[in-house]
């Protein structure tokens, strides 16, 4: 066989293969991390399919953008999708909605269960979350973004004041980490799972809160600004995992705590300072839109 041909075979096999390999190269891998041992035969085979999976797709990158490219221009739910912002932000309530109710509920019952405060403090921090996102979901709905400014001051106020007590909450999940050593372990592939979650939410949450000030909505800023605290809770949650599932023992559980503290006590600050700057801004802009309104009926 021509050498070019079997290179640009094997660097650019069939889609189907390509498919094929993802699940089979994670089997494998995750298998010899888990059950077989990282020191065996089939260890070094699933390291090596996995480098070659990873290759062949790198590979397929330039085509990949290129399809979603033409796809989304072409597409007319794609382009849809991509035009209106008010389905997106529609969607993304709906979905962290849901989510947030459905974590909450499945903390307080394990609040219930093991008949601890810890899981109550998570419980109530979610659902407060979804509650407010409720409400934003309800505006979103019925009205375009900037057509009813008084409304959605309002409720970007309200966001900021429910933040404050919301505080409670998260001041409570700190001290059951801190005081009573309340953390989590779990096995190393699903720590490594939460931590890919945890940093891809953070970033998405950072993104949109920059992106969605563009539009000049409140109901969009304050949608963010909740989307950001659930991924600051999600971080403070996943160092707590990560400092006991990855432990060696060179810390001491003094020093875990006061690593805990601190980062606990900056997200708590952050999400107070967001709270004060959504009142502040809220009430300022609230004054200025009743102001303009006076001077216009005279």
């Amino acid at each position: 066989m021509d050498p070019k041909k079997l290179g640009k075979t094997l660097l650019f096999p069939h889609i189907a293969i390509m498919i094929l390999l993802v699940p089979v190269s994670t089997v494998l891998l995750v298998g010899s991390m888990v059950f077989i041992g990282t020191e065996s035969p089939i260890a070094y085979i699933s390291y090596v399919l996995a480098a070659y999976t990873l290759t062949v797709w790198c590979f397929k990158i330039p085509k990949i953008i290129k399809y979603f490219k033409t796809f989304k221009d072409e597409n007319k739910y794609a382009r849809r999708w991509q035009d209106d912002v008010r389905l997106r932000v529609n969607v993304s309530l709906f979905g962290s909605l849901a989510w947030n109710a459905l974590y909450g509920l499945f903390q307080l019952w394990l609040g219930f269960y093991h008949h601890t405060f810890w899981f109550y403090s998570l419980g109530a921090y979610y659902i407060c979350l979804g509650v407010m996102r409720f409400f934003l979901a309800r505006h979103t709905t019925r009205y375009a973004p900037g057509k009813r400014m008084r409304d959605e001051l309002i409720k970007y106020r309200a966001c900021g004041i429910v933040f404050l007590p919301m505080n409670l909450a998260l001041a409570l999940i700190v001290f059951f980490m801190v005081y009573w050593n309340r953390t989590f372990e779990h096995h190393m592939i699903t720590t490594i799972a939460l931590a890919a979650y945890t940093f891809t939410s953070m970033a998405v949450a950072i993104i949109n809160f920059v992106k969605y000030r563009k539009y000049n909505s409140p109901v969009f800023s304050a949608a963010q600004a909740i989307s950001l605290a659930a991924a600051l809770v999600s971080m403070l949650t996943l160092e707590s995992t990560m400092l006991t599932t990855f432990s060696d023992e060179t810390m001491t559980v003094a020093e875990q705590n006061w690593m805990l503290g601190a980062t606990g006590g900056a997200i708590s600050v952050l999400i107070i300072a967001t709270a004060i700057y959504m009142i502040v801004v809220g009430t300022k802009k609230l004054k200025l839109l009743e102001s303009e309104v006076e001077n216009g009926k005279q």
